[in-house]
């Protein structure tokens, strides 16, 4: 990573950091001296002047946040906060950004809206009327009385009408917005003046009684939008890879995208960059915080202000849309000698530029935080299986192995120095032996649902399957004693050897492919998806447990030849298989898949993010009963079935060509008549009709069963629907989770 703005800057003296600032041309000699001396520092005297009953003054620190880098110029902030790791966070933030190019910031329209509150009028239609017929000359008597601030660009420029009508609680009301573009003033005294001077005309011409005349801080007409894009590489380090840091931050958004209870602390750390910023630079940080969240709430529930997703190319995309009316000019900001200080150091042109590094400001101690949180997060998450691999590494022998793996997770240094050392502290305790290590392997496979074309992929025509991350992780271990197969949260807990299921016996058949069948070691399963439930749970476990042999034994498999043998693990489970279960499973990403000699198997990408919203029934699904009783059915009535299977692959290739257009209503559509022609094939059951209809009326584009069906799950497709599909399956009994496309 590139060097930051000024390196080692926290490591000096507060006279040294002076002195940088000094050279770089960011303060003056003059400004050092009152720095050093606090001649700065508000004063009693001053103070006294400024607010009532006033006995004295409270100090908070002045910190700076560096390598801000926004539209390509550079930026030293100013930040004051009483709050640690702030600056830190977000120095190291920005630092990131830099390397990325820094962050770019858009503010078009900055206008301040004062309100009128007309009680009683006549005729509210006629009133909005004659306001709006009489707009051009209101507006002319507004600015007439402000020609300086006329003559900087500046003044009213628009009034809107705004009604409410007559309830029980509430009187007739019309609401005139005057617009106001106050230059580089903050500007509150202006607007409520402004207001002031045509109250008398509305009354006269809505022939209604004028009582509030005062500013709005909902400043929803200076939405400032920021964005950064971080290449996934950046994002690595401290043990962490790339992608599990992006993932992470990621799911701590869409969390804070849908749950009101996360996104007010997800805001509030947004905030706690932008609070700072304003107070040093004498900004109304109140006013701020007003507007953010009354903005955060505009939809009628409380929602995030900052999203954070993933680009095509893999990169973490950051973007903030945030409301920030500011000034740089107005007499109770020179009151305060340390904010024109500040101003010098920040060294902007415009109330425009500020509220542009403000929202960039928002959006880098937001990804500060989540960042802590997702490494946070990915630390707990390896912790155990990272003791686990030192343990084995310092030989720790069966019988003390769990010992010592709990033991270095107390300590917080998981190093091969200290398990050696709890190893020898131990068999000074206990007389065993440290002999007979043991190592192991870990590995991941997928799980996955069927977005079109489940059954008909089994008769040669298309489907499209979506993976499920990491659904599936296994860790092969050498034993003493003979190979058995743990799978606790499936209830799975049995020797491998003494198994009678025809699975299991395809697995064996695989390990003697392999030449590991006479080596003793344990197999131990952990999935993160239910059993039984359509989503590829068996080939996820068949994939890994493979994928683990190769990596356990050094067998160096190739996603193909994994595959292969999964595949032979799926047929003995399922009959007759399509394939697309072990497929996903191992490649891990969107596909169109077609069974055949020379399958098809090409990658999918989605034009257009969206959600899907997986619904889990309470029943299971058994694919090998629903796969032979739909080839029976087909038997039968073959020429049914197959102008059915064609029209499965009418549907599957209109979805295609959805996706590819980014046009989701259409493969809403398509999900919907492909989940008709599954219950033709009789398929699907009561229970997951019902979900499915729970999610259509909550606004989901397109619903349908995946997977084999008779239960199991469903998904729903949602643009920005997630919330109340998901609330609607789990207030019915279901389960639900969510994947985004």
């Amino acid at each position: 990573m590139k060097k930051g703005q000024f390196p080692g800057f926290y490591k000096l003296s507060v006279q040294d950091r002076l002195k940088i600032l000094a050279e770089n041309g960011n303060i003056s000699r003059t400004d050092i001296d009152s720095l050093l001396e606090d001649t700065h520092v508000l004063s009693s005297q001053r103070a006294d002047k400024m607010i009532e009953n006033v006995i004295g003054v409270m100090g908070l620190p002045l910190g700076l946040a560096l390598n801000f880098q926004v539209n390509g110029k550079d930026f030293v902030v100013p930040l004051v906060v009483e709050e640690p790791s702030i600056v830190a966070g977000l120095s190291s933030a920005a630092k990131t950004f830099r390397v990325c190019g820094g962050s770019e910031s858009f503010l078009e329209d900055s206008l301040l809206i004062g309100q009128i509150q007309i009680v009683s009028p006549r005729n509210v239609d006629e009133a909005r009327s004659k306001i709006l017929y009489n707009k051009t000359s209101l507006l002319e008597k507004v600015n007439r009385n402000h020609p300086n601030m006329s003559e900087r660009g500046g003044g009213a420029k628009d009034i809107e009408v705004r009604i409410f009508e007559k309830t029980e609680s509430h009187p007739e009301m019309v609401i005139v917005h005057l617009l106001v573009d106050t230059c580089d003033a903050m500007g509150a005294n202006l607007v409520n003046t402004m207001c002031e001077s045509i109250a008398n005309d509305l009354e006269s011409l809505t022939e209604g009684r004028v009582f509030l005349r005062i500013l709005s801080n909902l400043a929803d007409r200076s939405v400032v939008r920021s964005r950064i894009e971080i290449d996934v590489e950046v994002l690595g380090g401290k043990g962490f890879r790339g992608d599990e840091v992006r993932d992470g931050i990621v799911l701590a958004s869409q969390l804070a995208e849908i749950d009101p209870y996360r996104a007010a602390t997800h805001n509030k750390g947004i905030m706690n960059g932008i609070d700072p910023l304003a107070i040093a630079t004498g900004n109304d940080w109140r006013a701020i915080e007003a507007s953010a969240h009354a903005f955060a709430a505009r939809s009628g529930a409380y929602r995030a202000l900052s999203r954070w997703t993933t680009t095509d190319s893999g990169n973490l995309l950051g973007t903030i849309e945030i409301p920030i009316k500011v000034g740089t000019i107005g007499g109770s900001l020179e009151a305060n000698e340390t904010i024109g200080l500040n101003q010098r150091l920040i060294n902007i042109t415009s109330a425009k530029e500020l509220a542009q590094l403000m929202a960039a400001v928002g959006l880098a101690q937001n990804f500060a935080a989540l960042k802590a949180l997702a490494t946070e997060g990915i630390q707990k998450g390896h912790m155990s299986l990272h003791a686990r691999s030192v343990a084995v590494t310092a030989g720790a022998p069966p019988q003390l192995f769990d010992e010592v793996v709990n033991k270095l997770i107390e300590s917080g240094e998981i190093t091969v120095t200290t398990a050696k050392n709890i190893l020898r502290e131990l068999s000074v305790k206990t007389g065993k032996s440290l002999s007979n290590r043991k190592s192991s392997s870990i590995a991941t496979a997928n799980g996955k649902v069927i977005l079109l074309g489940e059954h008909a992929v089994v008769y040669g025509r298309p489907a499209i399957a979506l993976p499920i991350k990491d659904a599936v992780i296994t860790e092969i271990a050498d034993s003493d004693e003979k190979s058995e197969l743990k799978v606790p949260a499936w209830d799975i807990d049995g020797r491998v050897r003494q198994s009678n299921s025809k699975w299991w016996d395809a697995v064996q058949g695989v390990f003697k492919a392999l030449g590991v069948a006479d080596q003793t070691f344990s197999v131990h399963v952990k999935p993160n998806i239910p059993a039984a439930m359509g989503l590829g749970g068996s080939a996820a476990i068949a994939v890994s447990i493979i994928r683990g042999i190769s990596k356990h034994f050094r067998l160096e498999l190739t996603d193909e030849e994994i595959n292969d043998f999964a595949f032979l693990c799926e047929k003995a489970a399922h009959g007759t298989p399509s394939g697309i279960d072990n497929t996903i499973a191992t490649y891990g990403k969107p596909l169109i898949y077609q069974a055949g000699k020379s399958p098809r198997m090409d990658l999918l990408k989605f034009e257009k993010p969206a959600s899907l919203v997986i619904g889990i029934s309470n029943s299971p699904s058994l694919t090998v009963d629903m796969v032979s009783g739909v080839r029976d059915r087909w038997k039968k009535n073959k020429a049914l079935y197959e102008a059915l299977f064609d029209n499965f692959e009418r549907v599957t290739e209109s979805g295609i060509s959805a996706i590819k257009e980014g046009n989701y209503k259409l493969l809403g559509e398509m999900m919907n008549v492909n989940q008709g022609l599954l219950s033709a094939i009789q398929v699907s059951s009561p229970e997951l009709d019902r979900m499915i209809e729970l999610a259509i009326k909550q606004g989901a584009a397109g619903a349908k069963m995946t997977g084999a069906g008779g239960g199991g799950s469903m998904i729903a497709l949602c643009e920005d629907k997630t919330k109340p599909v998901t609330t609607s399956l789990i207030n019915k009994g279901f389960k639900a989770l969510q994947v985004n496309l």
